[in-house]
């Protein structure tokens, strides 16, 4: 194959140059050969804006992929679906289920895709694929699915809830991510890994066949991490040796630069312009 997969961070919480905007949320644009792939979507306030700024063809885009139903990371669809009306989704069906977390002050807190882009979604999109478990995406890309809970250091990383009481609680069971194979080994795509990225890592290997895995872009949802979840993610990332960490969003600052410390050649920020190139 003599495809090239390029990766550009489109939507993040920070941004690396002149004219781009940060928000809270994430999205990538996945070029691999001839497909364009929208892995996530932000919230929707900086899509369309970054998109431009960087002369990024967003009307062009194949696939849609949706890593969970968080509002940082698919209330951009319908913006999306707006300028790409052709483009297929690629969702877990619990992606659109109501969503909540508990706030320090015990009231929720309301955390899924508004539900007016739930119709929106449904009346503009042409195509849309549930991945309740592995899925092509295109050549050469694909989705987890549905992640076994395999460890037991990792959990969803906050205290997340299906109802507006907070009595039935949101295992997170549409958190997915995205793997590609290239010519250095499987580069994968985190959304917020609310599935403990260790078991991502875990379940891809094994989707792969063991492939090395090269790159991991994108956020590990470590901010509300023990220091024994650290230590264990660590030891783990050694064991897999990831040869480049490109992190942001959900990581957070402690685990950011615990990593930095642990990787220090091969950990770097994830920011709205940043752009990673692999062959295959």
């Amino acid at each position: 194959m003599n495809d090239v997969v390029r990766i550009t961070v489109l939507v993040e919480n920070t941004a690396g140059d002149r004219g781009l905007l940060g928000e809270h949320g994430l999205g990538f644009w996945v070029e691999i050969g001839s497909k364009r792939v929208l892995f996530d979507t932000g919230q929707g306030i900086s899509l369309e804006h970054n998109a431009w700024a960087m002369d990024i063809p967003l009307g062009s885009t194949d696939a849609i992929v949706l890593s969970h139903g968080h509002y940082d990371h698919a209330s951009g669809l319908a913006k999306a679906l707006t300028i790409a009306p052709h483009a297929e989704i690629f969702a877990h069906p619990a992606a659109f289920d109501e969503k909540y977390a508990r706030r320090n002050d015990g009231s929720p807190r309301y955390l899924g895709a508004l539900p007016v882009h739930e119709h929106a979604i449904w009346k503009q999109a042409e195509s849309m694929t549930s991945t309740n478990q592995a899925t092509e995406i295109c050549d050469g890309m694909f989705v987890t699915g549905e992640i076994p809970r395999i460890t037991d250091f990792e959990d969803t990383g906050g205290s997340f809830f299906l109802d507006e009481q907070l009595i039935e609680p949101d295992l997170l069971i549409d958190d997915q991510a995205a793997f590609i194979e290239t010519s250095v080994g499987t580069v994968v795509i985190l959304g917020c890994a609310h599935a403990g990225v260790i078991n991502t890592l875990r379940y891809i290997h094994t989707l792969t066949n063991h492939r090395p895995i090269h790159t991991v872009i994108g956020g590990m949802h470590l901010r509300n991490a023990s220091s024994e979840r650290l230590d264990k993610t660590v030891l783990e990332l050694r064991c897999f040796d990831v040869r480049r960490l490109i992190l942001g969003h959900c990581t957070g600052p402690v685990a950011l630069e615990r990593l930095k410390k642990e990787f220090p050649d091969r950990c770097s920020n994830c920011h709205v312009g940043a752009t990673v190139t692999f062959g295959r």
